[in-house]
């Protein structure tokens, strides 16, 4: 035979399952991080303004939430698995954030999944309480000003972070035997965080560098240079927010996508007009955004949508400059 007619057939012949050309499977990991607000807080269930069940039902709202039921059951996803704590699982309503709660992971794991044609792993972390100037400091912010040293309450959840994600990246066929034929590929990283910053003018004050620090520190430990990064902003009270305290830890975080060294990999999502104040909420509680179901879809939406532009899909909308 012809040398060159059989290098033509080699190049041209379909790859056969199983076979050496067979496409690799892989499943996208997605790291979302921050403290009780990425835990997530918003009610599911119950009569009150603003539970998931509400806007659901309600004809001004019920279209933005209609792929989360059939049949009056909440569906699970086939293709999005999720950690959070000792659980692991398909990503549904509820299961994934504190009890009887939704988090930013349900908005997030729906638009990203929506979009790869490729499998779907959250790694979910959200300890509450916990600054970035304390348990999240990343190694290059260097010492803690107050002259703490690096332990229990500075830098210990990022050391968990790092070392838990190198671990189930290892692990993933034991910890999900469904996706043991796939490779893990660590994909982006979603953070929503800043309330215990905002309690302190010293912690406002460096959450800029500190954060651009997390960034660097994070891409470096994970051997994942120009990680697509997702800032959500710490939105709290809304427009109508007037503390300096709350201001300056948004500003921090919109300045640091502005950074020449992250302005193509990195977003901030505006979250302030997903604020939905006491009296159209399950409570009122600011700083978990009033349990509003609403508002925690949105950011995780918002959140989502940064993403998916990050990984080459369409433009996110603007986000809201104003009230």
């Amino acid at each position: 035979m012809n040398r060159f007619f059989t290098l033509f057939l080699i190049c041209t012949v379909p790859a056969l399952p199983g076979s050496a050309f067979a496409k690799e499977k892989v499943v996208r990991v997605f790291i979302l991080a921050g403290q009780s607000n990425m835990e997530g807080h918003g009610r599911i269930a119950g009569e009150q303004k603003g539970t998931l069940e509400t806007v659901s039902r309600d004809p001004a709202t019920a279209s933005r939430y209609r792929h989360l039921h059939r049949n009056g059951k909440w569906i699970t996803r086939k293709d999005v698995w999720i950690t959070w704590l000792d659980r692991k699982g398909k990503l549904g309503v509820g299961g994934w954030a504190a009890k009887g709660a939704i988090g930013p992971e349900l908005g997030f794991g729906w638009m990203v999944g929506d979009f790869l044609d490729d499998p779907v792993l959250l790694l979910k972390f959200g300890p509450g309480g916990t600054s970035l100037a304390g348990p999240w400091r990343p190694p290059s912010s260097g010492p803690h000003p107050g002259g703490k040293p690096r332990g229990d309450d500075i830098g210990s959840q990022y050391d968990y972070l790092i070392a838990s994600v190198k671990q189930r990246m290892v692990n993933l066929a034991t910890e999900f035997p469904e996706l043991a034929d796939h490779r893990p590929q660590l994909a982006g990283f979603g953070w929503h965080q800043g309330w215990n910053d905002g309690c302190s003018k010293p912690d406002c004050l460096e959450y800029e560098t500190n954060l651009a620090h997390f960034i660097r520190d994070v891409r470096k430990a994970l051997n994942s240079p120009g990680l697509p990064f997702v800032i959500a902003g710490s939105g709290f009270g809304g427009w109508e927010q007037k503390i300096d305290r709350r201001l300056m830890i948004m500003k921090a975080q919109e300045a640091i996508a502005k950074h020449d060294e992250f302005k193509g990999d990195t977003r901030y999502v505006e979250t302030r007009s997903f604020f939905r104040d006491g009296p159209v909420s399950p409570r009122p509680i600011r700083y978990h955004w009033c349990c509003n179901a609403e508002s925690y879809w949105l950011i995780g939406e918002g959140m989502g949508r940064a993403m998916v532009e990050l990984l080459g899909g369409p433009k996110a909308p603007p986000n809201a400059a104003g009230p």
